[in-house]
């Protein structure tokens, strides 16, 4: 047989051979914010980034309207909030009602996949584990009367503090105390609705609680030596893909391997306070930029190589009235403004572009080498003071930009160059550009707190000649 005979089977054998699919990427839409653009917007900037899959904590109607027909095609998972877990579970009515009100109007306009019944209820402190299983039932039971059951799917997201083991990934197990009176009839639940578990999984949270023993490439996707489980012999080459494993551990030992895993929340802060380890922008930037290449490019687990995964993303927006440390209000991939925090391939045509076999770890969209660390943007920009925050915001921002960030301020003084004029915006656009530019325009140095902002003109109105050079 000649080679090119050899080939061409090779190439038949390839085309008629069934790939496994890639998995796929959501994201969390949260809203515990004052300063966000109105949800028709968000419509549109989830269209422009192709984001189809989108995941609210409630059923706004305001929010499910905005997606009625919306040229963003999305699928949508709404939530029942869990302060409506007791109602829903003790009154069958009201679990109709609530899906009479808040799912049935919007379809088939709003494309509802799912709804998330409560959100991490085995860990929540107001106990309302005991109402999660009759709530999805008597939802469950609302959804059949309105022929709607085939179309929607039920579920309820779990954290990982429901496992009762996690390491090894091989020896991962849930509670004990929660495996009769939840897992188990849950389980059965999702089996015979053909479901899935919904699953919230934070590398973060253990890195920094064991970032003695766990390397921060383990936990960002980077490059390292790996892992190995001793109970299955497998090595680990990520931290999220050990957490995932562990969960799929604890399926089998209760004998539901066959219940898929969707990946409800997952994600890292861009900001967080001096104690909060391992919380940055260009952290932020590997994590999900990594994550989504891993995902999109399809391979499952180790353990389970041909679990293709849905990982939500956690969040779209910084959201400023989250309660909590600094972490809680800054994980999101966009400003309020709409602006990116830092720049991540989200769909495969973007890995692709991008050269997608290699490793991102927070390279701009138009790449500066791989590792580099640093987010920076492409082009001509400038950073300036955003005049609509207050003196107060500005003046702290002139402050530090001048003082504990090193910006060259020599040209605001009196009778300097760049003194008139002599105003507050002027004279702090001046210096958070000067810090901007020496940072080399990563876009997480115009910032400070909400004061400055990028733009891709010069900002002439300053008057200062000295103003649009670059150091």
């Amino acid at each position: 047989m000649s080679a090119l005979t050899i080939s061409l089977l090779i190439l038949l054998l390839t085309l008629l051979v069934p790939h496994s699919q890639c998995g796929s990427i959501g994201i969390n839409y949260g809203r515990i914010a004052n300063n966000l653009p109105p949800p028709t917007t968000v419509a549109t900037l989830l269209s422009t980034h192709h984001l189809s899959l989108v995941k609210i904590y409630d059923s706004d109607p305001t929010v499910l309207r905005s997606f009625s027909n919306s040229s963003s095609s999305v699928s949508l998972t709404v939530s029942l909030p869990n302060e409506h877990l007791s109602s829903a579970a003790t009154r069958p009515n009201f679990a109709t009602l609530w899906v009479l009100r808040n799912i049935l109007p919007f379809l088939p306009s709003t494309p509802i996949h799912s709804i998330a019944v409560g959100n991490e209820v085995l860990s929540d402190p107001h106990n309302t584990t005991a109402f999660l299983l009759p709530a999805m039932l008597n939802l469950h039971s609302a959804l059949l009367k309105l022929n709607l059951a085939d179309k929607i799917k039920l579920s309820s997201p779990i954290a990982l503090s429901a496992l009762g083991n996690s390491y090894p990934p091989s020896a991962g197990s849930f509670r004990k105390e929660l495996i009769e009176p939840v897992f188990k009839p849950m389980l059965e639940f999702l089996r015979r609705t053909g479901s899935y578990l919904m699953v919230n999984a934070y590398p973060i949270f253990a890195y920094q609680g064991n970032s003695d023993v766990i390397s921060l490439d383990y936990a960002l996707f980077r490059e390292n030596p790996g892992v190995v489980d001793a109970g299955s012999g497998l090595r680990y080459f990520s931290l999220f893909d050990a957490q995932i494993d562990a969960v799929f551990s604890a399926l089998h030992a209760l004998d539901y391997d066959d219940i898929p895993i969707v990946v409800t929340e997952t994600g890292w802060p861009s900001k967080g306070d001096s104690i909060e380890l391992g919380a940055s922008v260009e952290n932020a930037a590997a994590y999900n930029g990594n994550l989504v290449k891993r995902i999109l490019m399809g391979g499952g687990t180790p353990l389970r190589p041909k679990a293709d995964l849905t990982v939500y993303l956690f969040a779209l927006f910084n959201e400023n009235k989250k309660p909590g440390p600094t972490s809680e209000r800054n994980y999101g991939l966009f400003y309020p403004n709409q602006r990116k925090v830092y720049s991540i391939p989200l769909t495969l045509e973007e890995l692709k572009k991008q050269g997608g076999g290699k490793d991102e770890t927070g390279s701009p969209e138009t790449g500066t080498g791989k590792g580099t660390g640093k987010v920076t943007v492409s082009g001509e920009t400038w950073c300036v003071a955003n005049g609509e925050v207050g003196e107060g915001k500005l003046q702290g921002g002139l402050d530090y930009a001048c003082g504990e960030g090193a910006a060259d301020c020599s040209k605001i003084q009196p009778g300097a160059a760049c003194y008139n004029p002599n105003t507050l915006v002027a004279h702090a656009s001046y210096a958070f550009n000067s810090y901007y530019q020496k940072s080399k325009r990563a876009e997480e140095s115009c910032d400070f707190e909400g004061a400055a902002l990028v733009v891709d003109q010069p900002p002439s109105k300053f008057l200062c000649s000295s103003f649009s050079t670059f150091p």
